[in-house]
C-alpha cells in the first residue's frame, strides 16, 4: 500500500490524503488551505472565477491525475472524516462520479451550509457511512470511528489493504463533550497499526486557558450571573458542543438564548442524529429573524419551516427591554455593529468571545473599545493538546507515525516514537 499526503505535512488545513494499491485509490479529506505557502492567510475569493486547470496550475488544486470534473475519473472513493471547509472544501471540483463516504451528521452540516454560505460545495455525490460498521471499496476494508472534536459527527478512519493496517486520526481532542471516545480509544485501540497518520494542531500554541468544554460552560454560567445588561456569544453555530454549553448556563442562570435562523435550521436538522441537541423551540431558545438568512429559507424552498421558528421569534425591542436576562449568539463582526445601534445603553454589556483568537482582529477590538463593550476570550480547542496527543499515539503503538495537519512536523521526532516525516506528494510505500 502507497501513501502519499498531497497536502497537510508543512500546515493546518487543506488536508488531503491518498492510499494506494494496484488496483484502488482512495483519497482522505479535500479540504481548502487555511495559509499560503508563505504562510499568510489563504484568501478564499482567489477561488472566485478561476477554472479548475487555472488552480491546478497555481497549485491551488494539487495536481491529482483523475480527481477533477474534467479528468477520467480515477479515484475509486473519498472519505471525509468532517465538516470543517479545510477537509471538504474542495469537494466542489470532484469528478461527480467519484463516490463520496462521510456521517450524517457531517452530511447535513455541508447541506446547510450550501444554503446559507456563499462558498457551497454543490451536490455531492454523497454515501453515509455508521460508525464501526465495515465498508469495502475495491482492495480497502474501512471501518469509520467516531471521534470528540470541534465539528460534530467526526470520524477517525481504520483502512486495511494489502495485508497493512493504516489508523487515519482525522481532528481530534479528549476534552469535548464527547470525550469518552478518546478515553475509549486510548484504553482499547485498534491493534497492529502499521502506519498512524496523525494531526498535531496544537504545537507550537500556548497552553489553553480552559481545558475543557465543562469549564467553558462554567465560565458562561458565572458571566450571566453578574451581568445587568446584555451579554453577546461569538460562536461557530456549527460547534455544536459550545451551543449546548451556552443553552445549559442559560437555562441554569435563568436567561434567555438567542438564536438566528441559520442555527436553529442546523439544530433542526441534527436531530436526526441526536435527540439531545436543543432546539429553537425548547425553554430558554429565542430566534432572531434576519433578512439573509429569511430569504436563505424561501429560496431553497423552507417557507413552511420559517414559519415554524416564527412561533419563537425574538424582536430587537424585545432583547433591548429584556438585555439583562440576554445571552444572544452572534459570529459576523460585520453585522455586529447594526445590531449595537439598536440596543438603548450598549456600554457594559460583554463579549464572550468562544472562537481561536486569530479571528480576533484589532479592529473589531478597538471598536468595542470605544463603545464600552468588554471582550473575554473563553474557549477551548477543537483539537488535541499535546498530552493527549502523546498518550493517543502511545496507545495506537504504530510501527510508523507520520505528522500531517500541523506547522511543526519537524517536533514530532522528539515528542513520539517511531516518526517519519514526508513533504507534500513524497509517495511512502507501507
Amino acid at each position: 500500500m502507497n501513501l502519499t499526503i498531497h497536502r497537510g505535512t508543512q500546515e493546518i488545513g487543506g488536508s488531503c490524503v491518498e492510499l494506494r494499491t494496484n488496483n484502488t485509490r482512495l483519497l482522505i479529506d479535500f479540504g481548502i488551505p487555511l495559509v499560503t505557502p508563505q504562510k499568510h492567510s489563504f484568501d478564499i475569493k482567489l477561488l472566485n472565477h478561476k477554472s479548475i486547470e487555472d488552480l491546478r496550475k497555481s497549485k491551488i488544486l494539487p495536481d491529482i491525475q483523475g480527481l477533477y470534473k474534467n479528468d477520467q475519473k480515477g479515484i475509486d472513493a473519498i472519505l471525509l472524516s468532517h465538516s470543517h471547509l479545510d477537509h471538504y472544501g474542495f469537494l466542489k471540483y470532484v469528478n461527480p462520479d467519484i463516490p463520496i463516504y462521510l456521517s450524517e451528521g457531517a452530511k447535513q452540516l455541508i447541506d446547510v451550509s450550501d444554503i446559507f454560505i456563499p462558498f457551497k460545495a454543490g451536490g455531492l455525490n454523497v454515501t453515509v457511512m455508521h460508525k464501526k460498521r465495515k465498508l469495502t471499496i475495491g482492495d480497502f476494508v474501512i471501518t469509520p470511528h467516531l471521534v470528540d472534536h470541534s465539528a460534530f459527527d467526526a470520524l477517525a478512519f481504520l483502512i486495511e489493504a494489502d495485508g497493512k493496517r493504516v489508523f487515519y486520526s482525522g481532528d481530534f481532542r479528549g476534552h469535548g463533550r464527547k470525550g469518552v471516545l478518546f478515553e475509549r480509544m486510548t484504553e482499547h485501540p485498534p491493534e497492529d497499526i502499521d502506519c498512524l497518520i496523525m494531526e498535531g494542531s496544537m504545537l507550537g500554541r500556548s497552553k489553553q486557558r480552559y481545558e475543557n468544554e465543562n469549564e467553558v460552560q462554567k465560565r458562561i454560567e458565572e458571566i450571566l450571573k453578574v451581568s445587568d445588561t446584555i451579554t453577546f456569544l461569538f460562536a461557530s453555530s456549527q460547534n455544536i458542543d459550545r451551543i449546548v454549553s451556552a443553552y445549559k448556563a442559560c437555562r441554569r442562570t435563568h436567561s434567555i438564548f438567542v438564536i438566528d435562523i441559520y442555527t436553529a435550521f442546523i439544530l433542526d436538522k441534527l436531530r436526526t442524529v441526536s435527540e439531545h441537541i436543543p432546539q429553537f423551540n425548547w425553554k430558554n431558545v429565542r430566534v432572531k429573524f434576519l433578512a439573509s438568512h429569511a430569504d436563505a429559507m424561501v429560496k431553497h424552498g423552507y417557507r413552511d419551516l420559517l414559519y415554524t421558528y416564527n412561533r419563537r421569534k425574538i424582536d430587537m425591542f424585545e432583547i433591548d427591554r429584556k438585555k439583562d436576562k440576554i445571552l444572544m449568539l452572534a459570529r459576523d463582526n460585520s453585522v455586529f455593529p447594526s445590531i449595537i445601534k439598536k440596543l438603548t445603553k450598549p456600554k457594559g454589556a460583554t463579549i464572550i468571545y468562544s472562537m481561536w483568537e486569530g479571528y480576533l482582529s484589532e479592529t473589531f477590538k478597538k471598536y468595542c473599545a470605544e463603545k464600552g463593550i468588554a471582550i473575554e476570550q473563553v474557549h477551548t480547542s477543537g483539537h488535541a493538546p499535546l498530552d493527549d496527543l502523546q498518550a493517543f499515539a502511545h496507545a495506537i503503538d504504530p510501527t510508523v507515525l507520520i505528522p500531517i495537519h500541523t506547522f511543526h512536523g519537524d517536533r514530532f521526532h522528539d515528542l513520539f516514537e517511531n516518526v517519519k516525516t514526508l513533504e507534500d506528494d513524497e509517495t511512502f510505500t507501507i
